[in-house]
C-alpha cells in the first residue's frame, strides 16, 4: 500500500462540489490500483476535517470562518486581483498551513508528497515530508504566471523545484515557462477524460456554447462582439454557462449591441444540464486570451469536453489550448481578441457540415489518442517512483 497526501489548494468541499473533478477521477483510479489517499487543503468558511469519497480531508483554518474564502469558486489570484484586501489573509494561510502541514508529516508516514498548485502551498509539502518520503508537484499555470508578475516569487519556485523527486505540467506551454524558471524539464502530464462511444450526437441548429468563469481570460467579452457579426444567420445562439464577477459587464455589453435575443448568459448549471448543453451544441468556442496580468488558459479541459461528444472546437491560439486544438484537425485555431476572426470561423463551422463533422469526430480521436485515463494514470505511476521513468508528452 503506497500512501500519498495530496497538497492543495481547493479540494472539493462536499461530494458533487465541482472543483477539480479531475484530481478527484484519477485519485479514484490509482486506489484501484493500492494507492492510498489523505489530502491537505484550507478550510472554507469554518470547514473542518472530513472524509470524502474514501478520501481523508485534513482542513487548515486560517481566519475567522465568513472571512475563509479567499482559494474556491473564483480562484484565490481572480479574488485579490478583484479586491486586493484578500492580500490580508495571506500571511496567516502561509503560517496556518505551514503549521498543519508540520504537525501532519510527523503524525502520519506517507511515502509520497504531491503538491498541487506548488505556489504556495510547496512550502506545506516540503513541511509535510518526512524520511524518505517522495516530493513531486504538478504545476497549472498560475502559479507561474505569479511568479512572473511578483519576480521574488522565482526564487521559491526555484528552491522548490530543486527539493522535488519530479515534477509535472499539465501542457506543454506550461511546461516551457517552468522550464524558463527552474531549468528542469517537467513531465507534461495533462488532465484526462472518459469518452462515451463515439458518434454524432444531434444538435440544436445554431446553438453555439462556451463554458467557463466569467473572468476576464476566458475572453467571453470578444464571443459576444462576434455575434453582432452572425445577425445574418437566423438560428445562431450563444449560450455562455459559469458564473463570475465579470457577468455585469458581459451583460452590458449585450445590451449595447444589441443582442439579449441572441445570447443567453445561463449561469451555474447542474452536471446534468452542463451535460445536455455539450450534447446539444453544434459547435464550441473556447474564445481565451492573455489577460492584463499575463494570465491565460494552460489547456483548456472544456474543449476536450465538448470532444467527448464529437462537437467542432474553435478556440483562441494562445497558452497550453494548441495541445488540444489542432487547427484543421481537431478544431479550428483564432487569433486571441479578434470578434471577426471569431465569427468567421463560427460561420463556418455553421454552414459547412462536412467540415464540422470532420472536426468534430478528429477532435474526438484526438481526445482518445492522447488524453486517455491510461496513460494518465501510467504517467502519474512513474512520477510516484513506480516502475520505469517513462515520459509522457500530451501530444506525443
Amino acid at each position: 500500500m503506497t500512501r500519498v497526501l495530496i497538497v492543495t489548494t481547493n479540494y472539493p468541499r462536499w461530494e458533487g462540489d465541482p472543483h477539480s473533478p479531475w484530481l478527484l477521477a484519477l485519485m479514484a483510479r490509482l486506489r484501484a490500483q493500492g494507492y492510498e489517499f489523505d489530502a491537505l487543503a484550507p478550510s472554507f468558511e469554518g470547514l473542518g476535517d472530513h472524509v470524502i469519497d474514501g478520501v481523508q480531508v485534513y482542513r487548515f483554518r486560517y481566519a475567522p470562518a465568513r472571512w475563509e474564502t479567499l482559494t474556491h469558486e473564483e480562484g484565490a489570484p481572480n479574488k485579490i486581483r478583484k479586491q486586493p484586501l484578500y492580500l490580508l489573509l495571506l500571511p496567516f494561510y502561509l503560517l496556518a498551513g505551514a503549521w498543519a502541514a508540520w504537525r501532519l508529516g510527523r503524525r502520519e508516514r506517507y511515502d509520497v508528497i504531491h503538491v498541487h498548485w506548488p505556489v504556495p502551498q510547496g512550502v506545506f509539502g516540503w513541511l509535510a515530508r518526512r524520511g524518505n518520503a517522495r516530493l513531486v508537484a504538478t504545476f497549472y499555470g498560475a502559479d507561474l504566471v505569479m511568479a512572473q508578475r511578483f519576480p521574488f516569487l522565482k526564487p521559491f519556485v526555484r528552491w522548490f523545484a530543486r527539493r522535488c523527486d519530479d515534477l509535472a505540467a499539465i501542457s506543454s506551454y506550461t511546461a516551457r515557462e517552468l522550464t524558463a524558471i527552474t531549468g528542469r524539464a517537467p513531465r507534461v502530464i495533462p488532465y484526462g477524460i472518459e469518452l462515451p462511444p463515439e458518434r454524432d450526437w444531434p444538435a440544436t441548429p445554431g446553438r453555439i456554447l462556451t463554458v467557463g468563469r466569467l473572468i476576464a481570460r476566458k475572453g467571453h467579452i470578444y464571443l459576444i462582439r462576434a455575434m453582432a457579426h452572425l445577425r445574418d444567420l437566423p438560428d445562431a445562439h450563444l449560450v455562455i454557462v459559469g458564473e463570475g464577477h465579470e457577468r455585469a459587464a458581459l451583460e452590458a455589453e449585450i445590451e449595447r449591441l444589441g443582442l439579449e435575443d441572441r445570447v443567453t448568459l445561463a449561469g451555474r448549471v447542474s452536471d446534468e444540464e452542463l451535460e445536455a448543453y455539450y450534447q446539444s451544441c453544434q459547435v464550441f468556442v473556447l474564445p481565451a486570451i492573455v489577460d492584463a496580468s499575463g494570465d491565460t488558459e494552460m489547456l483548456g479541459m472544456v474543449s476536450l469536453e465538448a470532444m467527448r461528444y464529437c462537437k467542432p472546437v474553435i478556440a483562441s491560439n494562445v497558452g497550453g489550448i494548441p495541445d488540444i486544438v489542432v487547427d484543421g484537425e481537431s478544431g479550428l485555431l483564432v487569433p486571441q481578441k479578434d470578434p471577426e476572426a471569431l465569427a468567421a470561423a463560427i460561420r463556418r463551422v455553421l454552414t459547412d457540415p462536412d467540415l464540422a463533422r470532420r472536426l468534430g469526430h478528429g477532435g474526438y480521436r484526438f481526445a482518445r489518442a492522447h488524453f486517455s485515463w491510461e496513460s494518465v494514470e501510467g504517467a502519474t505511476r512513474a512520477m510516484y517512483g513506480e516502475g520505469a521513468q517513462v515520459r509522457m508528452d500530451s501530444r506525443r
